[in-house]
């Protein structure tokens, strides 16, 4: 196969938060009284974001479900021949002819106007840039709560500008590439992106055009 690069195809637009965003942050220490549960936040502004790395883990997720072809061992696909693989990389498979990997998600950032949003809650409300969410475990004998725990997450109605860049190289089916990548962010509409899905985070909306 060539790796002659011919082109880049840009998906490019928002992403909007329709319920609250959880994608787990760090500390080095925690603070008396501080919150375990962070968010991924930017080391300087403090500013939530979206890794590009959690964007494009998940569509390769939903659409090697899609494609039944997950590893037994619950690993990604290491297949030297699926088209999943040839967009996203062959996972830990050295000896291949796939070429280099097509698919370069960016990390999303906060939108102008979400960014001022935030900004304003911070300084009106002490919102400090996400909202804080106490959970607990019902115990199923008793129907008390117990074991609460705090989260952050990213407010429901936050908006972040994405991107994707598609590498086409000579040999390749552009529109093959592009209608999966298309597919894997349908997916993602569909399912959720960050944790805790099933308990009502992650869901988002995808407005964007081909470039």
């Amino acid at each position: 196969m060539s790796n002659k690069l011919l082109l880049y195809r840009t998906l490019r637009g928002t992403l909007t938060c329709l319920s609250g965003l959880r994608i787990g942050g760090s500390k080095e220490s925690i603070e008396i009284g501080g919150l375990e549960n962070t968010i991924i936040r930017h080391p300087i502004t403090d500013l939530p974001y979206i890794p590009g790395s959690s964007i494009k883990g998940k569509m390769r997720s939903l659409l090697e479900q899609r494609y039944g072809i997950v590893e037994d061992n619950g690993e990604p696909s290491r297949s030297g021949t699926h088209i999943v693989c040839r967009v996203f990389g062959p996972h830990k498979n050295v000896n291949h002819t796939l070429g280099p990997t097509r698919i370069l998600v960016r990390d999303a950032n906060l939108t102008d106007e979400s960014r001022k949003w935030l900004e304003a809650a911070n300084k009106d409300k002490g919102v400090f840039y996400a909202e804080v969410k106490t959970e607990n475990l019902v115990n199923r004998k008793t129907g008390t709560a117990e074991h609460p725990r705090t989260l952050e997450r990213v407010p429901a109605d936050t908006k972040f500008d994405f991107e994707i860049a598609v590498r086409i190289f000579e040999g390749d089916n552009e529109i093959e590439i592009l209608n999966l990548v298309k597919e894997g962010l349908n997916l993602l509409q569909q399912d959720y992106l960050g944790s805790s899905g099933s308990r009502g985070y992650g869901k988002i909306a995808l407005d964007y055009q081909v470039i």
